[in-house]
């Protein structure tokens, strides 16, 4: 990889501390855990059902990237969003996913590991470290949103698990409850949702499994209980509302390549370089902005990520 890739690399000092904006304690019990037993709360503060009197809106401490640009608001980030399984209209799937059953929630990791394991979400929160990762969302039409993920990268989940020495890839599954999810009822995709990554991809400390936003237990609208973020990747390659993980040895079917192979591969790598079939990504429009602005090669963290496809003619492995 060249120069031109370079980007700002994420700064240790940047990344606030889980335990300095809340405390694991805090968390804990704005999730609903008190006890080994107790579950996870259904949801954080939504436009339809809010943890603040009607008449005030959430306010919360002004947040930026590495790249100095501030967060989209609360608002922003939990109504305007990608979930086909409740809607294609990305407007309404905070009002249908408001009675989405968030807990109890499980995560079952296995496939080509040694140590196959279900974790509970209340095990995941208490186990692994959590931290908040100001990261990009870049989607594939062309816009983007700034968002305070809480969550734990997917490497100390996998190093749980001890991925054998023929694990190449981690396939990512997403809950199928058509009964709340009335967009799983649509015979237009291949449900569950599906998504893959490879390895070293996984292992990327840079990939995390988000638990939460804004300090606040993951909303549904935003994929409760459990995400992935790939910032790196267009959003879509962040698979929401996680229930198992498998580590296989050839590369997985996903979702959208199984869609739309021209248009949607395997790698979905943020490249203004490659334009979509039916549109540019040479630029972007971040929400709440007007005006639009240059796309980043990989999203900004070509400085983290490049050498990951060092040789790859990335056209071709889009």
């Amino acid at each position: 990889m060249n120069n031109k890739y370079k980007s700002i690399p994420v700064k240790s000092s940047e990344i606030t501390p889980y335990s300095q904006y809340l405390s694991r304690r805090d968390f804990l019990k704005a999730a609903g855990i008190v006890t080994g037993s107790a579950l996870l709360a259904a949801c954080a503060p939504t436009a339809t059902e809010s943890a603040v009197p009607e008449t005030e809106a959430p306010v919360f401490p002004a947040k930026a990237d590495e790249l100095g640009d501030l967060a989209n608001s609360f608002e922003d980030i939990t109504n305007y969003n990608n979930y086909y399984e409740f809607s294609t209209d990305k407007g309404a799937v905070n009002p249908i996913s408001k009675d989405f059953k968030a807990a109890p929630w499980t995560v079952e990791v296995y496939g080509l590991v040694n140590k196959p394991t279900t974790f509970g979400i209340e095990d995941l929160l208490s186990k692994f470290t959590q931290e908040e990762r100001i990261y990009r969302l870049r989607c594939v039409e062309a816009w983007s949103m700034v968002i305070p993920w809480m969550g734990f990268t997917l490497a100390s989940l996998l190093k749980e698990v001890e991925p054998t020495s023929d694990a190449k890839y981690v396939r990512f599954e997403t809950v199928y409850r058509p009964e709340e999810m009335p967009g799983q009822k649509s015979p237009f995709y291949p449900w569950p949702y599906q998504e893959g990554l490879r390895l070293d991809e996984a292992m990327n400390d840079l990939t995390i499994l988000a638990t939460g936003l804004y300090g606040q237990p993951l909303p549904n609208p935003n994929g409760a209980a459990i995400r992935l973020v790939v910032p790196w990747k267009y959003g879509f390659k962040s698979i929401k509302s996680i229930v198992r993980i498998e580590l296989v040895a050839e590369e997985p079917s996903t979702l959208w390549s199984m869609v739309g192979p021209n248009e949607y591969g395997f790698y979905s790598n943020v490249n203004p370089e490659r334009p979509h079939p039916r549109w540019s990504q040479a630029s972007e429009r971040r929400i709440g902005e007007f005006n639009r602005r240059p796309t980043l090669m990989f999203n900004g963290y070509a400085e983290q990520v490049a050498s990951l496809y060092a040789g790859m003619d990335l056209n071709v492995n889009y």
